[in-house]
């Protein structure tokens, strides 16, 4: 089974791209979604169920539309109550559960990010819609899967 979160806050404009892709996943078999605003300790335990993870978060500057690569955990990072980095949380799935699920971060590229706004620029939009695009063809091929609805 694959966990995929996306987070972020909607209400930062491109900084919900996370959400918004999480949000069109629709039903895909094998693929449980969740969102939030954060990463925090609690996503440690509902990783630590996962084979594989999916990280999916807004990407500033950057010159690509999205960008994939795997995490691996570290501990390396301040662990707190408050906002984790993908590679702290795997870490903690370790430690805590003895479960380091294969890792992958999409980052998806956004623009505007400082005012208070719902919804995405155009150019995110569209960087959004390559990333699930890329991401059907990446279960297709990798994990013998279904694209998303």
């Amino acid at each position: 089974m694959i966990r995929l979160i996306g987070y972020g806050n909607p209400g930062r404009g491109d900084d919900g791209l996370g959400p918004a892709f999480a949000a069109r996943m629709g039903d895909v078999p094998g693929v449980v979604v969740s969102t939030d605003y954060q990463l925090t300790v609690d996503h440690a335990l509902w990783i630590a169920e996962a084979e594989q993870v999916v990280f999916v978060d807004a990407l500033i500057r950057s010159d690509a539309p999205f960008e994939f690569a795997p995490v691996v955990p570290s501990d390396r990072h301040d662990v707190t109550s408050h906002s984790l980095s993908p590679a702290a949380v795997l870490a903690l799935s370790g430690t805590l559960f003895g479960a380091t699920p294969e890792a992958f971060v999409l980052g998806i590229t956004g623009y505007e990010f400082g005012e208070v706004k719902e919804g995405l620029s155009a150019r995110a939009e569209e960087n959004l819609r390559l990333a699930l695009a890329f991401f059907d063809d990446w279960l297709v091929r990798s994990n013998g899967g279904f694209a998303h609805a």
